[in-house]
């Protein structure tokens, strides 16, 4: 039985991919630092690659009170292998509480391994971490453990919300859903202490050879830096008619969007996606064209400060979430919207003339 007595502090996974870290990274560390806080402890963040030093100042400046680094030519490039055998060792050797991972691709690949590899539980794709008391509730002739990671998912498709312990294991492990978690304010004058480790690696069989890396080219802009959203469901009613969001994205500044059904419709890139599935966001401006609001699209965008709806179907549940609804013919209401837009921003440009 493993002593849990033995692990302390907060530790994530700093994802970089060619040198660069990715946002989650750094989404992880501002979260471990509320954790660590209310723990008493601090927060760790472990970066893997090679040639990767350079990074850990950046982890610093958003909250990171130490860097483990893991620097070797084995893990230039993301391979599961040489990673998990990597950031096994530092869960051997420093003994974490809790250990998080970006459930970005690679954290998906990379989570369930790890936690297989040191026996403990993993609870992916979760939404929301907190540190209480576990059971919940207390229960007579049942211990109520104090100071657990509570961590919270959508379940049964998104139908319900399970909040998860992991109360005899550690680290207790959780992957983390991109855009979820805040970064921490950041301390332009913070410094990395930075401490290395190196296990060794052994390249055997199970070591996958990379013969080639082919990037995607993509001109579109990331959604979850947008600041407006212009978002098309199954009610958009065909790709040609997202020419109405473009049009309307073009006049009000924004990045076109889209939910699950336009995917799989084969109207939209998958990266335009926002969901459960999808990406989470959380724009200034969020517009819900065509869009229903099944639970699974609203996990994805309901923390956008305002959101506006505009469905023929007055009871769509995509109104309970919108601060402001149109129900009508988005095929009518669009171009009218979209031209009152041009002409404000005419009217600004000449005033400003």
């Amino acid at each position: 039985m493993m002593n849990i007595a033995e692990y302390k502090g907060v530790f994530v996974f700093a994802q970089q991919v060619d040198n660069e870290l990715s946002g989650i990274a750094l989404e992880l560390v501002g979260k471990g630092k509320e954790l660590a806080k209310d723990l008493g402890t601090e927060v760790t963040a472990v970066l893997v690659g090679y040639e990767v030093k350079g990074l850990a100042d950046r982890l610093a400046r958003y909250g990171a009170d130490k860097v483990i680094l893991v620097d070797d030519p084995e893990l230039k490039e993301y391979r599961t292998e040489p990673y998990t055998h990597a950031i096994a060792s530092v869960i051997e050797k420093y003994k974490p509480e809790i250990f998080l991972v970006g459930a970005t691709a690679i954290g998906r690949d990379l989570g369930p391994r790890i936690s297989a590899r040191i026996h403990t539980g993993l609870t992916a794709d979760c939404t929301q971490l907190d540190i209480g008391d576990f059971p919940l509730v207390a229960v007579e002739g049942k211990e109520q453990l104090h100071n657990q990671l509570l961590m919270t998912r959508p379940a049964f498709g998104g139908n319900t919300i399970a909040t998860i312990a992991c109360p005899n294991f550690r680290p207790q492990m959780a992957t983390v859903r991109p855009g979820v978690m805040q970064k921490a304010a950041k301390n332009p004058d913070a410094k990395a202490v930075v401490e290395e480790f190196n296990p060794g690696f052994t390249p055997n069989n199970k070591y996958v050879e990379i013969m080639e890396v082919v990037k995607a080219v993509t001109n579109t802009v990331d959604i979850m830096d947008a600041k407006i959203l212009v978002s098309g469901g199954r009610g958009v009613g065909s790709a040609e008619n997202f020419k109405l969001l473009d049009d309307l994205a073009a006049a009000i500044g924004g990045t076109v969007s889209c939910s699950r059904a336009v995917v799989d419709a084969g109207w939209k890139p998958k990266d335009l996606q926002v969901g459960q599935t999808g990406k989470t966001v959380r724009p200034n401006v969020y517009f819900a064209i065509g869009i229903s609001g099944a639970i699974q699209h609203l996990a994805g965008m309901e923390e956008s400060d305002i959101i506006i709806a505009i469905n023929k179907d007055e009871s769509a549940p995509i109104f309970d979430v919108a601060d402001y609804g149109v129900v009508g013919d988005l095929n009518k209401i669009l171009p009218i919207l979209t031209e009152k837009i041009k002409a404000e921003n005419a009217a600004k440009e000449s005033a400003n003339a």
